[in-house]
């Protein structure tokens, strides 16, 4: 992933001391563990450097987070190949021009839907959420379908036995089913 303007709205928030404040999508969030959780292997590369970037990977779990890029594709090259990942088996989402070359390399190469025209003509598959307003979390869905994946997630969570089972994969305790609640006769 890109990050501003993909996992945030690209907007940077000044502050008079010097700080910068940006939002992140919460739904954007539990995609990014969602994938991590099924061992799918999650990076950012920004082309600026912030520490909210850095404060917002490590409570995700994000382990490769690369700030302060404006070249990226040789960060992306050597990623995939400390990982052992061929570009045409990566998914990459960008917004702007910065991302074009690495856009060109991946495998499938992901727009948001208020990117750049140049980069929603280089992605095959464009988001129908802008940046920052749960684009992420198209993409995060996208590859858990295709890794048929997310329907199970879906059920899971639907059947309140989600997070249980991840706790439980955290540790190795098996998990047993929640007794259905009893009915109450009105």
């Amino acid at each position: 992933f890109d990050v501003d303007g993909v996992l945030t709205d690209g907007r940077i928030y000044m502050l008079p001391d010097g700080q910068e404040q940006k939002t992140f999508h919460s739904r954007d969030g539990l995609g990014i563990r969602l994938l991590l959780r099924h061992g799918i292997e999650v990076a950012v590369i920004s082309g600026r450097r912030s520490p909210l970037v850095d404060a917002r990977m490590r409570a995700l779990g994000v382990e490769h987070v690369f700030q302060g890029n404006d070249d990226k594709l040789p960060v992306y090259e050597q990623l995939l190949a400390r990982l052992g990942i061929s570009p045409a088996h990566s998914v990459y989402v960008g917004d702007d021009l910065i991302d074009l070359p690495v856009m060109a390399r991946a495998g499938l190469a992901i727009a948001v839907a208020d990117a750049h025209p140049a980069v929603r003509a280089q992605a095959h598959w464009l988001t129908s959420s802008p940046g920052g307003h749960g684009a992420g979390r198209e993409c995060c869905d996208l590859v858990l379908a295709a890794k048929q994946l997310l329907d199970g997630i879906v059920e899971a969570y639907r059947l309140g036995t989600a997070e249980r089972q991840h706790a439980a994969a955290s540790t190795h305790v098996p998990v047993e089913p929640a007794p259905n609640p009893p009915r109450s006769g009105h």
